[in-house]
């Protein structure tokens, strides 16, 4: 009897198929979603990095709310309690301290808010 090779190539497709459903593998097609779409996907590299940017880009951003708020002799002052305290306070103190930035952001804030002055007089 005559065996065609293409019928050869599609049984042992057949047979893969069936074995990796076995396997408890699905099969889907480009754009559908599927189990395949369900999965956890690798971390980059990027993805960390834009995270850690927002978790710095807000932790300043408070540190200069923090500043404006309490004003420049309040911080410097409660910064320097902490650093004559104990375990983690003087690394705390370290974090808080007034760096350029956060007076930088503290600048700004006082523009966008001015402080507030009496009521007005006519």
């Amino acid at each position: 009897m005559w065996a065609d090779p293409n019928l050869k190539q599609f049984q042992g497709r057949l047979k893969r198929i069936e074995k990796a459903h076995g396997k408890g593998y699905g099969f889907e097609a480009r754009g559908t979603l599927g189990r395949s779409s369900t999965y956890r996907r690798e971390r980059s590299l990027g993805r960390i990095l834009r995270g850690g940017i927002v978790v710095l880009a807000i932790g300043f951003t408070l540190k200069g709310a923090i500043h404006f708020h309490v004003g420049e002799e309040a911080y410097q002052s409660r910064v320097a309690e902490m650093e004559a305290g104990t375990g983690v306070d003087p690394f705390a103190a370290r974090l808080m301290s007034a760096d350029p930035l956060t007076r930088l952001i503290s600048a700004f804030l006082k523009e966008v808010f001015p402080p507030k002055v009496g009521p007005a007089r006519s």
